[in-house]
């Protein structure tokens, strides 16, 4: 898996979203009903979409780690995400990632054709993952989520919440190195809406640069149709596209990498618009 970054620092990459749960809080069982069945045949076709609107990457996942929500059964993630990620590697011209928390769930996938792994708990929910990154030569992405899914809205408190996301990451992104995933291969995503409040959130988002800064290593954000944009906007989940545009455009400008949303068309829009103004700010400066 040689060659070019995947999050290249020569351009913003959108990540497009495909959920194969019934449960996530905002297109869960578009492709997977109550019982579990994976309607392939809809999600190639929403994979299609997402690449046709621009996504450079398709980040495929099937547990849903929306606020409380409870894991599954390691055996029926796999189930969920395997065949997909199997039948969208064929077809695809762009990198697939998987979404987990759980090693067997990254090495099913990656020998699937995944190239990527996105762990939203930073390693802290299975260290062997990324053992099992390192091993497939696959790029990582650490996210920073305290505690689990089912928890992680309670008792939230930082002092000062861009310091403690950026130690925590760091220390994330040690136990990837250790286990032998390069730093041209890493990427940290500070877990907006993961056990965090709106004034939390609103501090991420705009001081990433910072966080990019202390880091070393690409930042991709994720503010897609989440809670603390309804609490700005009133809008509720499915109306919140614009919102996480803005929110994409306000990011990029403050220095992200990359974005991960649901609505790749609006994002891209925002993200050409935002990186241009980037660009102008840096070349007058």
């Amino acid at each position: 898996m040689a060659g070019a970054p995947i999050f290249s620092p020569e351009r913003v990459t959108v990540v497009g979203v495909l959920n194969a749960t019934p449960d996530s809080f905002s297109d869960g069982g578009r492709f997977v009903d109550a019982e579990g069945a994976l309607d392939l045949e809809a999600a190639l076709a929403a994979a299609r979409a997402l690449v046709a609107a621009g996504a450079d990457v398709v980040d495929v996942g099937g547990e849903s780690t929306r606020p409380g929500a409870e894991p599954v059964p390691v055996a029926l993630e796999i189930a969920r995400t395997r065949p997909l990620v199997e039948a969208l590697a064929k077809e695809l011209p762009v990198p697939l990632s998987i979404d987990t928390r759980r090693s067997a769930v990254a090495e099913a996938a990656l020998e699937a054709g995944a190239r990527i792994v996105n762990d939203v708990s930073g390693l802290r929910s299975d260290p062997a993952l990324a053992g099992a990154a390192a091993r497939a030569g696959a790029t990582l992405i650490v996210g920073h989520l305290r505690g689990e899914p089912a928890t992680m809205q309670h008792g939230i408190a930082f002092g000062d919440v861009l310091a403690e996301v950026a130690g925590e990451l760091a220390a994330s992104l040690g136990v990837a190195r250790d286990a032998g995933v390069p730093r041209e291969r890493l990427v940290a995503d500070p877990g907006l809406g993961f056990g965090k409040r709106l004034p939390h959130n609103l501090a991420l988002l705009a001081n990433v640069g910072e966080l990019r800064a202390r880091l070393g290593v690409p930042v991709l954000v994720g503010p897609s149709r989440k809670s603390f944009l309804g609490e700005l906007t009133g809008d509720p989940v499915d109306a919140r596209d614009l919102a996480s545009a803005v929110a994409c455009g306000i990011a990029v400008f403050a220095g992200a990498d990359a974005v991960r949303v649901h609505d790749v068309a609006g994002a891209r829009r925002a993200v050409a618009v935002a990186a241009a103004l980037r660009g102008a700010r840096r070349a007058a400066s």
